[in-house]
């Protein structure tokens, strides 16, 4: 499974928002600059996951976007979610009654086994996305980054 740019966009972007002191928040433009992201393309992802509750906005010059809720609160997979959406990546389409190899009808009475294995593994991917917070990745990263991104990143609130 491929996920588009975007996704480590979210999911880097939101780390370094974790990162920040509480009342701290950085604008898309901040964000844009810190990772050489396009600002407008970024924007709509930091919306999507504003949406979804992962950030929250505020406006003004001391405005920008921090965390929706605590790290432990916040998964891997409500990341991935809020900019791609939870459609499965796998559709059957039924192949196996096409063509000069069509199955007899009789046996297509029940869902397609491959169709089957691969809901099955794209529900353990959720899972496992699902299983990990962004208080987990902080716990992951070199001690010395907070700091480095509290110094690079981010505008105090009044």
């Amino acid at each position: 499974m491929k996920l588009p740019v975007a996704t480590e966009w979210a999911l880097h972007c939101t780390t370094s928002l974790a990162q920040l002191e509480a009342g701290t928040t950085a604008s898309a433009a901040d964000l844009a600059e810190y990772f050489d992201l396009p600002a407008a393309y970024l924007a709509k992802q930091l919306q999507a996951l504003t949406r979804a509750g992962v950030l929250t906005a505020t406006t003004g010059p001391r405005g920008g976007f921090r965390l929706g809720r605590a790290p432990a609160d916040i998964t891997l997979l409500q990341i991935v979610e809020a900019v791609d959406g939870a459609a499965a990546p796998y559709e059957c389409r039924e192949i196996r009654q096409q063509g000069r190899g069509a199955l007899p009808a009789a046996w297509c009475r029940h869902e397609c086994t491959l169709a089957v294995k691969m809901a099955e593994a794209h529900q353990a991917w959720r899972a496992s996305l699902d299983d990990v917070t962004l208080a987990d990745i902080l716990a992951d990263i070199p001690a010395a980054a907070p700091a480095r991104t509290r110094k690079l990143l981010g505008r105090r609130g009044t």
